[in-house]
């Protein structure tokens, strides 16, 4: 197995994050979450469409009605 110095430390950051964070990845995301809002930072929101949302009708594919290929099944 070849040494890759970059991943090696990244997964030490890792490590070391969720030692820091109790050891659980639901309690690291709380602490990020509880940073974030701490941040003077601007933070990103999305907007909401009528496509996310599943308001807009549906649309039909024009790959849909298309059959397999023989022995692609």
């Amino acid at each position: 197995m070849t040494k890759n110095p970059i991943l090696d430390e990244l997964h030490a950051v890792r490590e070391r994050l969720l030692a820091d964070a109790g050891g659980t990845l639901d309690a690291l995301v709380d602490r990020l979450q509880a940073e974030e809002q701490k941040s003077d930072r601007p933070r990103f929101r999305s907007r909401r469409t009528k496509r996310c949302t599943g308001a807009a009708k549906p649309r039909e594919s024009e790959f849909e009605n298309l059959s397999l290929p023989p022995g692609d099944l």
